[in-house]
C-alpha cells in the first residue's frame, strides 16, 4: 500500500463559494468606502499635503495652492462620483 501525502488544499472546497465570498467582500468594501465619502466628503489636497501652501522651488517664499485654493482640502473621488450620480438622477437622465 502506498502512503498518501498530505495536501494543503481542502478536498471539499467549491470554487463557487470562494467567488461568492470574494464578491461579498468586494461589495462590503465598496459600500464602506462610499459611506465614508458621504460622511467625510473632503480629503487632504495631494499637491500641498493639506497645508494650503505651495512653496517656491528655493524654499523661501510660498503661495496658495492652486488645486485647493489655499484651503488644503479637495473632494474625494468617491464623492465626485456620488455628486455625478445625484445630478444624473435629478435631471432624470435627459440633457
Amino acid at each position: 500500500m502506498v502512503p498518501y501525502a498530505a495536501t494543503a488544499t481542502p478536498t471539499g472546497t467549491d470554487p463557487s463559494t470562494i467567488y461568492a465570498i470574494l464578491a461579498l467582500t468586494t461589495v462590503i468594501i465598496t459600500v464602506g468606502y462610499f459611506l465614508g465619502c458621504w460622511l467625510w466628503p473632503f480629503g487632504a489636497c495631494r499637491r500641498c499635503k493639506g497645508t494650503g501652501k505651495r512653496r517656491s522651488p528655493f524654499g523661501r517664499a510660498f503661495g496658495l495652492c492652486r488645486r485647493c485654493d489655499g484651503s488644503g482640502r479637495t473632494l474625494r473621488i468617491g464623492r465626485v462620483i456620488i455628486n455625478t450620480l445625484r445630478e444624473m438622477h435629478d435631471k432624470g437622465g435627459s440633457k
